[in-house]
């Protein structure tokens, strides 16, 4: 049977389409996403604006040098961070710190930063009237507490609940990490920078016996970072002063295990455990112990957990030069507690973690505390217009091989 011309047309045209393949054109390529904005870094911290020193590098690269710091005076002149230029390695940070963007959400007022408690948990948080614990008598709703100094009552917020449930609240780390700073001023100096200014610390917002005004330094340089303050006594009753600094050392290698610590101490302060970290008044001798770093070259902190204090330091050409050692890195730092009433040093170094915070400061933990049973705790007296200075210096170094 033969098929009409139309339907022969209809199969041929059915065939070129079988043959083909059915087919379609291809859906539209989808619209590229649209770039995110950067967040652009703040210039504001705590109120304040965020002060950067910096130098010219002089080695091309070829030497350890300091090259920048970041100072938060809307945050009691917390030195967020320091970099260095490590031959091999190029730039680093100094200390263990989050990005400023990050900073900025953490360091606001809110949720963890009640008292400025987050200021304390990056970068270099310096702590007056006191570093560490307070202990006391808790106010009924928990927020306040109350111990005494030569028969004078304190009454300090109660900032720090411990890390187990029902842990003791205690006093921690001062009362200006959320202080702004006035007269905040930028100078050059041969070879780097310095800035310079004032909290009127007053007393401490009802917490404190006198009121007492705090001026610092900060100074940047290729060869050294000094971090110097002055408390003065400016009111009209003595007053108890103590004065600290809480610096993460980062660790360039990643690998904390093998990173080699010296602190030229003969004792330590037993606590009770590391989740209160209460002092119980007892001083041990370090010698065979794992607190003993008193090798030159140091003793690998290893997987250990620290969170302890050490004192009867030795001095050298009149510094307490604790030194942190990155073999893997080539890189080393010292801690040198340059002012006489330096008389112990924290340590806080968990195994999780990339950094170890070498606090150089003058009391042991809960300084009013009836443990000491009346020893000498490290605060100072400043009677009115009487004043201490707290001077502590870094300086970097490539260790020996």
């Amino acid at each position: 049977m033969s098929l009409r011309p139309q339907y022969t047309v209809m199969l041929a045209a059915a065939a070129l389409f079988s043959a083909a393949g059915c087919k379609q054109s291809p859906p539209p390529a989808p619209a590229p996403e649209a770039a995110q904005p950067v967040a652009a870094t703040p210039t504001q911290i705590g109120g304040q604006e965020i002060v950067k020193l910096t130098r010219t590098p002089t080695s091309n690269g070829q030497k350890l040098e300091f090259l920048s710091a970041i100072i938060l005076p809307g945050r009691g002149m917390n030195v967020f961070q320091i970099t260095a230029n490590l031959p091999g390695k190029g730039q680093i940070d100094v200390l263990a710190s989050p990005s400023l963007n990050e900073a900025a959400t953490k360091l606001n007022g809110g949720p963890g930063d009640e008292y400025g408690n987050a200021s304390f948990s990056l970068g270099g948080a310096f702590l007056v009237p006191y570093p560490n614990r307070i202990r006391g008598k808790l106010s009924a709703d928990g927020k306040t507490l109350t111990t005494e100094w030569h028969g004078k009552t304190i009454t300090l917020p109660a900032n720090w609940p411990g890390k187990s449930p029902g842990a003791e609240p205690v006093a921690m780390h001062g009362l200006i990490t959320a202080s702004k700073t006035d007269d905040v001023n930028v100078q050059s100096v041969p070879d780097g920078q310095v800035v310079t200014g004032t909290i009127h610390a007053g007393d401490f917002g009802g917490n404190w016996l006198s009121k007492t005004d705090l001026a610092f330094k900060l100074t940047l340089t290729g060869d050294a970072f000094d971090a110097e303050i002055t408390a003065k006594n400016v009111g009209d009753q003595d007053e108890p002063m103590a004065i600290g600094w809480h610096p993460y050392f980062n660790i360039p290698s990643g690998d904390r295990t093998q990173v080699r610590l010296h602190i030229p101490a003969d004792q330590t302060a037993q606590v009770n455990n590391y989740n209160d970290v209460f002092p119980t008044g007892k001083l041990l001798p370090v010698k065979g112990t794992k607190y003993d770093f008193n090798a030159p070259d140091g003793k690998p902190l290893g997987t250990d957990f620290f969170d302890d204090n050490w004192s009867k330091l030795h001095r050298t050409e009149g510094a307490v030069d604790v030194r942190l050692t990155d073999p893997a890195s080539n890189y080393g730092v010292h801690v040198q507690g340059i002012s006489p009433e330096i008389k112990t040093v924290q340590m806080y170094a968990p195994p999780t973690k990339q950094f170890a915070a070498i606090e150089e400061q003058f009391n042991f933990a809960d300084p009013f505390g009836k443990e000491w049973h009346g020893m000498d705790t490290g605060m100072v007296t400043l009677k009115p217009g009487q004043s201490v200075t707290w001077h502590v210096r870094l300086a970097l170094f490539i260790p020996s091989k």
